[in-house]
């Protein structure tokens, strides 16, 4: 077990469907960085597209790959979402990549009407919980992150923390850090929000401002920051304090998604 857990969160402008451009950046931004967990931005290799035809890859394609030759060399997990493509259905699909070649995924739950992903893309209709060093952990993708009803903790299921990968314009911000917030609060769990930067193809801004807020709601120093990287260290013994101290999760409504 893992009584603390160093996450990196790698904040960058994604080439427009370019994977082999984002590849060669990603490499640059993480050098030599060490850390338990690199998280990466919502749709990490292409950026936040609906020309699902011409980008879908297969469940392990070129960017699954490059993740794991990631997570193998750097000795750490890798995770970020791709878009891919299952037998006729097309999915936008979070990659959680061990170096020991274990690997887990979740296709997002919540998709984007307003900007019609739900035109292109499939929902994905489970709630995937990981298991990892003594920390349990939920991946979210984006527009999930408006719906608290998916991400509540309970006690038959409970998680440490929840990452939140996205494409989130500049213009929705405010809504991006309240949210963030407020998922951490009512779930006493941390939350890890990484957004991209720059401008897409569809001409929407993106400011970043990626980051870890505690189970209190209040948002974590990092312990290294440069160019595109946040790095934090998260104490599991301080979040079972907080939990234990106020036991806000023992009250919680009983309650089940079908």
């Amino acid at each position: 077990m893992l009584s603390e857990l160093k996450i990196t969160l790698v904040e960058y402008d994604i080439a427009w469907e370019n994977p082999e451009k984002n590849f060669h950046l990603i490499n640059e931004i993480i050098g030599n960085t060490k850390s338990d967990i690199f998280i990466l931005p919502e749709m990490f290799s292409y950026g936040f597209s609906m020309n699902v035809q011409s980008i879908a890859e297969e469940p392990y394609g070129k960017s699954f790959k490059f993740l794991q030759q990631l997570a193998i060399k750097k000795n750490a997990v890798f995770c970020a979402s791709i878009p891919t493509k299952y037998k006729s259905e097309y999915y936008n699909r979070f990659y959680w990549i061990e170096p020991n070649e274990t690997f887990i995924t979740y296709d997002k739950r919540h998709l984007f009407s307003y900007g019609k992903e739900d035109e292109f893309y499939t929902s994905g209709n489970k709630k995937t919980i990981i298991d990892y060093k003594g920390w349990r952990i939920l991946p979210q993708i984006c527009y999930d992150l408006r719906f608290p009803v998916f991400s509540r903790n309970n006690a038959d299921d409970i998680y440490d923390l929840a990452i939140y990968i996205a494409n989130w314009p500049k213009k929705r911000s405010y809504a991006w850090n309240t949210l963030l917030k407020a998922r951490a609060i009512e779930n006493m769990a941390y939350v890890a929000g990484v957004n991209r930067v720059g401008e897409d193809g569809n001409q929407l801004e993106y400011n970043g401002e990626s980051t870890i807020i505690d189970s209190l709601g209040g948002p974590l120093t990092p312990i290294e920051k440069k160019d595109n990287l946040l790095t934090y260290n998260l104490s599991k013994s301080s979040l079972d304090e907080n939990r234990n101290h106020f036991k806000f999760l023992n009250d919680a409504d009983d309650f089940k998604i079908i």
